[in-house]
């Protein structure tokens, strides 16, 4: 083969390598999420159905694991315009958006009635409206979990006295209220510092989604767990709003249908725990027991008033947005 004919392959070959690469936008998602999660990997779909449907205009570069940013980072990131997305969990907006927190209250959002009928209402506009208000457009809803898992090392946390005295991992100022209700000793933390935390003794019990507990390797650390469908946590996928306005609108509806297929995605079939999420833990040596309908309601009893209190004064828009969400 000639020189010349081997310079000219040389260049075609690179040319489509780099038509191949090319993507008019690039859209990096930084997550906290390690790759096992049910949430990395569906954000993995999303990132190729967003491909698909933009005929490769837009590249989503996922940033997992908290490798780039750590979850309290996201919000500053993504506004800041350092990053085009991510991904929050709706209860780490904490003071920064009180109202976030509704979600959490015990047994009060879990449903999935309510999960079906929560996007696109007028209590998920309130709050679309306030994460804007903070410098980033929310664009999805995606259930992370409608259920939580106790687990603990010496004794299985069923009802209201056993958790007098634990030390355990909390969710939010609003969510501990529920844990001190029943004699609890929280301490709140991001889902990826809880198992060395159980591993070391700086708790003595953890919390987390019934499937965030096999993919973060709780069973290595817990002997017991105790499930039920205690509270509705989301990821939000928020967007900078300058670069969100500048895509042209053909782009944007395909990112948002990739998300429509992400919800739809992660929306649980029914209230019950899928008995393979929890198969998946017992496998694994973890004794599990999920609670009844008569647990639950005790579990409520106990930890729903402190935290339906403390929610209510925690803003002026919080007794509006139980107003909403109670017409669901």
């Amino acid at each position: 083969m000639n020189l010349k004919l081997k310079l000219g392959i040389a260049a075609l070959s690179a040319g489509l390598a780099a038509g191949a690469q090319a993507a008019d936008y690039t859209m990096r998602l930084s997550h906290q999420f390690p790759p096992a999660h049910h949430s990395a990997k569906n954000m993995e779909q999303f990132a190729a159905d967003v491909k698909a449907n933009t005929q490769g205009k837009v590249e989503v570069q996922i940033f997992g694991a908290a490798q780039l940013y750590k979850p309290n980072q996201h919000h500053a990131a993504v506004a800041g315009g350092k990053i085009e997305s991510a991904i929050v969990l709706s209860f780490q907006w904490g003071g920064t958006i009180p109202e976030m927190n509704v979600t959490i209250i015990p047994y009060f959002m879990s449903s999935v009635d309510k999960m079906k009928k929560f996007p696109g209402s007028q209590a998920a506009k309130m709050l679309d409206a306030k994460m804007l208000e903070k410098g980033v457009k929310n664009i999805a809803w995606l259930v992370d979990a409608n259920d939580g898992i106790f687990t603990s090392a010496k004794a299985p946390l069923i009802k209201p006295e056993d958790f007098k005295g634990v030390k355990i991992r909390g969710l939010s100022k609003l969510w501990d209220e529920g844990l001190v209700a029943v004699g609890a000793a929280p301490s709140s933390m991001p889902g990826s510092e809880v198992y060395q935390a159980l591993q070391t003794g700086v708790i003595d019990a953890g919390f987390t989604g019934v499937q965030a507990a096999h993919s973060r390797r709780f069973y290595e650390v817990q002997k017991f767990g105790v499930a039920s469908n205690i509270i509705l946590a989301y990821d939000n996928l928020i967007v900078n709003p300058e670069w969100w306005d500048k895509l042209p609108a053909d782009v944007k509806q395909g990112i948002l249908d990739a998300l429509d297929k992400a919800e739809a995605r992660v929306m649980p079939a029914s209230d019950a725990i899928p008995a393979e999420h929890l198969q998946q833990l017992r496998d694994k040596g973890m004794n599990v027991t999920e609670l009844s309908a008569a647990q639950k309601k005790v579990m409520a009893d106990a930890m729903q008033p402190a935290v339906l209190k403390a929610f209510s004064s925690s803003s002026p828009d919080a007794p509006r947005l139980l107003e909403l969400i109670n017409k669901l």
